[in-house]
């Protein structure tokens, strides 16, 4: 089944050759504006934006790898596969700086590290 993508004016998308479209509204599909200025610094915070978001996916691999070798380390000393009291530590310290998100997304970090309960 095809449908047609509807852009936040309302109307389907154009689905042309590159160079069809007017550099103007080149911006404003990519933007959301047709207003240059605007669209320029968009194009940079996107930027920024992209090179935070590699960077997290990184540190999540990082922090991953080492929780993994943390419950093997343990388990391979006969301690539990959890510590629930860590867990706990580290549940709060997202909660208090990030409010309920905080809270979901230490919960995913957790189980990247643990796997699920």
């Amino acid at each position: 089944m095809m449908t047609d993508v509807v852009e936040s004016s309302g109307g389907p998308a154009r689905h042309g050759r590159p160079g069809d479209a007017n550099p103007t509204e080149a911006a404003a599909a990519r933007t959301g504006t047709d207003d240059s200025t605007a669209a320029e610094r968009i194009v940079a915070i996107r930027e920024r934006i992209d090179e935070i978001d590699r960077t997290i996916i990184a540190l999540w691999q990082e922090r991953a790898a080492l929780s993994q070798e943390v419950g093997a380390t343990r388990l391979a000393a006969g301690g539990t596969r959890l510590v629930l009291s860590r867990e706990r530590e580290i549940l709060e310290r997202f909660r208090a700086e990030l409010g309920a998100d905080g809270t979901q997304l230490a919960l995913l970090l957790l189980r990247a590290g643990r796997g699920p309960l």
